[in-house]
């Protein structure tokens, strides 16, 4: 732990009375600010470290991939899909995110236990997930601070994920375009305004137990429209922005996901639809004349094996754009 964590873990002391359970969890008392209340070490490049929001009145797990030293460096917020694993981000469970950073001058940055969330603002609270689902104010307003305060951030960001995730960096990226510098999307359909769009998100939240009308309420509801890219996408103006879908066909890849046989059954029919908003998102930012680049494989479905490659092959434009 370094001296500013030692610090910090002190201030927090005085401000934070924890509880523990009978089931020994730890739980924490709501306090008027957020703070990182717990550090685990697990590697000289990798902490996971507990987010106390005051926003959500409880404690959030973040994985943090850094470098071992402490010179500056920009950030990289990597969001999960619908559902999001237990204990760590996915990402670093099916991925070889922690290798393919390892030599990287970056702060890759994993949220864990968002599930069906869409990172969000809920308007009510949904007691299936967890309660208060204020998400898109701890990735926005919480969160950086703190990671720039304790893992050297530059203040230089960037932000990306997949499916779910997908959707929700292009969205917090049009609602804060002056906190990232660019965005990557893999496999996500960046639409909340159409029919279809809105009954897949509807059956994502549903489908981890979640009520929808909870997050932006019913269909009419001005929320759809505001956390809409397609709506927004002049505000990716001057970003980075790499945006990449699968065919649906399924390739050799597929078969090495930790998720078959749904990877070449569900995943090739969700990969389909995926491609055909891609192309949506793409005319939309050619007609407003928003460079962009997309990448549309000729086999791929929705799933990990995928991820990992567009993880490596889009990290390129993410690296200039926090560079500079």
């Amino acid at each position: 732990m370094t001296s500013n964590m030692r610090r910090a873990a002190s201030a927090v002391l005085t401000m934070t009375v924890f509880l523990i359970s009978g089931n020994g969890a730890l739980h924490a008392e709501p306090t008027s600010e957020s703070a990182i209340v717990g550090v685990r070490e697990m590697g000289p490049k990798r902490s996971q470290i507990t987010v106390y929001s005051a926003a959500m009145s409880r404690a959030v797990t973040v994985d943090v991939l850094h470098p071992d030293d402490e010179r500056e460096r920009p950030s990289y917020y990597l969001l999960d899909g619908v559902d999001t694993g237990a204990g760590e981000t996915n990402w670093t469970q099916k991925t070889d995110i922690a290798e393919f950073f390892a030599d990287k001058h970056v702060n890759v940055v994993l949220p864990v236990g968002a599930r069906g969330s869409f990172y969000s603002d809920w308007e009510r609270p949904d007691p299936a997930l967890g309660g208060v689902q204020m998400w898109e104010t701890f990735l926005t307003r919480e969160l950086p601070p703190l990671i720039d305060e304790h893992f050297h951030g530059s203040g230089r960001n960037a932000i990306g994920g997949l499916s779910m995730g997908a959707l929700s960096a292009a969205t917090l990226t049009t609602r804060y375009p002056h906190l990232y510098r660019g965005f990557a999307a893999f496999s996500g359909c960046l639409d909340t305004e159409s029919a279809n769009a809105k009954l897949a998100i509807r059956n994502s939240v549903s489908w981890v137990g979640g009520n929808p009308e909870n997050m932006w309420g019913p269909d009419g509801d001005p929320a759809w429209s505001a956390h809409d890219p397609l709506t927004h996408a002049a505000a990716l103006r001057g970003k980075a922005v790499y945006i990449s879908a699968g065919s649906g066909t399924p390739g050799p890849e597929s078969l090495t996901d930790p998720l078959m046989p749904q990877a070449v059954t569900f995943g090739a029919v969700l990969e389909y639809l995926v491609h055909d908003c891609t192309e949506s998102f793409q005319r939309r930012l050619e007609e407003l004349s928003v460079p962009a680049t997309f990448v549309f494989h000729p086999r791929g479905t929705h799933s990990w094996p995928y991820w990992q490659q567009d993880l490596h092959e889009s990290w390129p434009l993410m690296e200039a754009a926090v560079s500079e």
